[in-house]
């Protein structure tokens, strides 16, 4: 475990300019990470509409790179977890130590205190060590020892998991699941981004160059006009209408309201990465799934689930 220091410094950006930040995020970004741009839309949509990313995948696909690649253009202290079977909740939030020189009991925080935090294979951690982040990732805040300390501000979290049913892995209890706004498969990429990876024109080692887009201070200005987006009646119903056709899949399926309001969350995200001040029908579509997949039964095929959201009639007046 360890955190990063933060990144240097961006110019700060006026809220006229806020408009032109995603093209100037996704720019730094595919230095990096080549051959992903609907991927890198729906990751900024989720964290700039301050939810929560999990990250399905094997090794080697590039999750801990985006993720550290995130902190540097976002321009937030960056702070990382790695999941062990060994891992103690007072590894993930701190622990009180006793101090004999001052007879006083000292709080060391841990690596939970900071504003993006990357847990890499959360899944291989132990229940009681996953639920060390409920707290945190619901409210921003941490108790210990019946005090209760404020993270850091804002706070991220983007966590990955190995798939499903790996072995030694601890599967998300539901709780934990239904704290991640989205779930996305990176995979791996196309064959011109792995040549451009080969060539070192992007990957790790491009981390040295991207610069941050967004100066401190600022990104809640940007959380601000995203959850502003508006969002007509229409779409509204669009949201809710698609939230009730997959209710009616499986009596099995639990989708709580909160499930609804992520949706829309992640959308008005998605509409800001169009660069436009409303959310339109394919914001609401382009964020569906990954807002869908990590809550639904593994034995639900997300290909029924898709057939069955491209029967929902779609709104034409979205403005």
């Amino acid at each position: 475990m360890r955190r990063q220091n933060a990144p240097p410094a961006a110019e700060e950006v006026s809220m006229n300019q806020i408009f032109e930040l995603p093209p100037r995020l996704i720019h730094e970004l595919e230095k990096v990470i080549a051959g992903q741009r609907d991927h890198l839309d729906l990751v900024l949509a989720t964290l700039l509409s301050q939810g929560h990313l999990l990250l399905e995948d094997r090794p080697g696909v590039g999750k801990t790179v985006l993720a550290r690649a995130l902190g540097i253009v976002l321009g937030v202290p960056f702070g990382r977890i790695q999941g062990t079977p060994d891992l103690l909740p007072t590894d993930v939030t701190g622990v009180h130590v006793f101090q004999p020189t001052s007879g006083q009991w000292e709080f060391r925080a841990g690596p939970v205190f900071t504003s993006l935090l990357l847990v890499d294979e959360l899944n291989r951690a132990t229940p009681k060590a996953q639920s060390a982040l409920l707290e945190a990732m619901a409210e921003g805040q941490v108790t210990i020892d019946g005090n209760t300390y404020n993270v850091g501000h804002p706070f991220m979290v983007i966590a990955t998991q190995n798939p499903r049913g790996e072995v030694g892995t601890h599967a998300l209890g539901h709780a934990q699941i239904d704290r991640f706004a989205t779930m996305l498969q990176l995979g791996l990429p196309g064959r011109e981004a792995e040549r451009a990876i080969l060539h070192g024109r992007a990957g790790v080692g491009q981390l040295s160059e991207l610069r941050p887009v967004v100066a401190p201070g600022d990104l809640p200005k940007v959380f601000a006009h995203v959850a502003a987006t508006r969002a007509c009646e229409s779409m509204v119903d669009y949201v809710l209408t698609l939230i009730e056709t997959v209710r009616e899949l499986d009596p099995s399926i639990w989708l709580s309201v909160r499930v609804a309001q992520t949706l829309l969350g992640v959308s008005r995200g998605q509409a800001f990465m169009s660069q436009r001040d409303y959310v339109a029908p394919e914001d609401v579509q382009k964020s569906t799934l990954a807002v869908l997949a990590h809550r639904l039964p593994r034995s639900l095929e997300l290909s029924a689930v898709q057939a069955a959201l491209e029967q929902v009639p779609v709104p034409v007046d979205a403005h």
